[in-house]
């Protein structure tokens, strides 16, 4: 028995070893794998700045439109009922959401990004589908598209401050031209992958993604940071010795922050919560692939010329 547990535990060691080689010996070809990705998340949002004028597609609280908090219960589905509304307003984006709340009751949102000057038509329309509407079993709420855009612009600057600030504290603590841009690289392909992403999934980013995206940059910049202090800071082992070490630590800091995004969007009744779940996950999963692939290479090379 004990012959057999040495052979399984010195094959499993056999087959790690040739693992580890292969990933020492062959890392310059690995970082095709994130470069092939940032050109691809490229080409989505190029192609729907084409189509559309915009890089993301933005909800009313980006873009302008209505609101209709409906107090009562739907005799159709979300669905029907988003696709009843469209054959009136095809040119117009409509989502219906569900709101619960602590006390089990159950309410919906109608958002529209349909002008200012339709809304008492698309009101009407809404009462043609679901039978007329008493005063104290809806509420309106209209957000310009002017003031939409405005806040989209003063968050683009937010996005691009944070992006400012960022490097200026990686290159204050590195005080290193290459570390530093590689960390703000990864950074930057991080984004741009969970914009490309959300974009394939159809996600209609509202503030709450925009605060998502905010986290997601903390996060980024945290697992790079980790990476580039273990390989260039300490002197101990060789380089990729600090790369598993490194590595450890991230996994588990990237498992556990996805087991709590995951099980938040899972049981959160918020589609709120749950847009903001979905892009961190699908952030952090970028984010392995941009540290552990991209941010590695440009790191070693760096390094080895050093040496």
């Amino acid at each position: 028995m004990a012959s057999k547990n040495h052979k399984k535990e010195k094959k499993r060691k056999f087959s790690s070893d040739k693992i580890e080689a292969f990933l020492d010996s062959n890392y310059k070809k690995l970082m095709l794998i994130p470069i092939a990705f940032f050109v691809f998340a490229i080409i989505i949002l190029s192609v729907n700045y084409a189509n559309t004028g915009e890089i993301i597609s933005r909800g009313i609280t980006l873009k302008g439109g209505v609101s209709i908090t409906l107090n009562k219960p739907l005799e159709m589905s979300r669905t029907e009922l988003e696709d009843s509304l469209s054959l009136d307003y095809p040119n117009y984006d409509i989502v219906v959401r569900a709101l619960r709340s602590p006390t089990g009751a159950e309410s919906f949102i109608i958002e529209s990004s349909i002008d200012e000057s339709q809304v008492d038509a698309f009101i009407a329309t809404v009462e043609e589908i679901l039978g007329e509407l008493k005063e104290n079993e809806y509420s309106v709420e209209t957000i310009s598209s002017s003031l939409s855009e405005r806040f989209f612009a003063q968050v683009v600057k937010a996005l691009i401050w944070a992006f400012v600030l960022m490097a200026i504290v990686v290159f204050i603590y590195f005080k290193k031209v290459v570390p530093s841009l590689a960390v703000i690289l990864s950074a930057v392909a991080d984004i741009v992958g969970t914009l490309a992403i959300t974009n394939l999934l159809g996600f209609k980013i509202s503030t709450a993604g925009v605060a998502a995206f905010l986290m997601l940059i903390g996060y980024s910049v945290d697992s790079d940071i980790l990476l580039t202090t273990r390989m260039i800071k300490r002197k101990i082992g060789t380089l990729f010795e600090r790369v598993k070490v490194a590595f450890s630590t991230g996994i588990i800091m990237a498992i556990t922050t996805l087991t709590a995004v995951g099980l938040a969007f899972l049981f959160s009744t918020s589609d709120v919560i749950r847009q903001i779940m979905a892009i961190i996950f699908i952030g952090i999963l970028i984010d392995l692939i941009n540290t552990w692939f991209l941010n590695v290479g440009l790191l070693r090379m760096y390094l080895e010329r050093k040496k």
